[in-house]
């Protein structure tokens, strides 16, 4: 695998071909493949979990900034997360309607508001803020997603959504399916 990604990376390079090597690199299993080496200030762990829900579901704790995602046998994967800001936090129960990889980022019209100094679209890849993968929260312009910015996790500093690592996001993507309950505590 190695001796193969040395290659295409080679070939990039010999025929200058930058823009397609970077494109080559930004998404997809390469992109994934990469973040697995990515230091994280808040690693994952399996910890024990009481909090009653069913295994399946995530349980966000804004307060200590940590995503839960249940577990039978009373265990749940911790995960560090950002979250909204003050004046943009929130809490409720919402549902995963839907899931992509490396997804496009076209901010929303209240944001534009606030930053019109954003792009309007951008494509997918390692400079998007939504990241490697995306959970969306029913109708809400609320996600679950990765980040550019992975300074930032720990700390409440989002529009209101949950920010992850890129590799931790793209774990939790593989364990949840489209329809799972997501409960965001205060």
């Amino acid at each position: 695998m190695r001796s193969v990604i040395a290659a295409l990376l080679a070939a990039c390079l010999v025929t200058g071909a930058a823009s397609p090597a970077r494109a080559f690199l930004d998404t997809g299993p390469l992109a994934d493949f990469f973040n697995e080496f990515r230091q994280q200030a808040i690693p994952r762990q399996t910890v024990r979990y009481t909090g009653g829900e069913k295994p399946g579901t995530i349980v966000v704790h804004t307060s200590e900034r940590r995503l839960y995602y249940v577990l039978p046998g009373g265990q749940a994967l911790r995960y560090g997360v950002g979250v909204g800001r003050q004046g943009f936090s929130w809490s409720g129960v919402k549902t995963v309607t839907m899931k992509k990889e490396w997804p496009s980022w076209r901010p929303p019209a209240q944001m534009l508001k606030r930053r019109p100094d954003l792009p309007r679209f951008m494509p997918g890849g390692q400079d998007n803020p939504l990241g490697a993968r995306a959970l969306y929260l029913g109708s809400s312009l609320y996600r679950i997603h990765g980040s550019n910015e992975e300074d930032t996790i720990g700390s409440a500093v989002s529009s209101g959504c949950i920010r992850m690592t890129n590799r931790d996001v793209a774990d939790l993507y593989s364990r949840v399916r489209v329809g799972t309950k997501v409960v965001v505590k205060g």
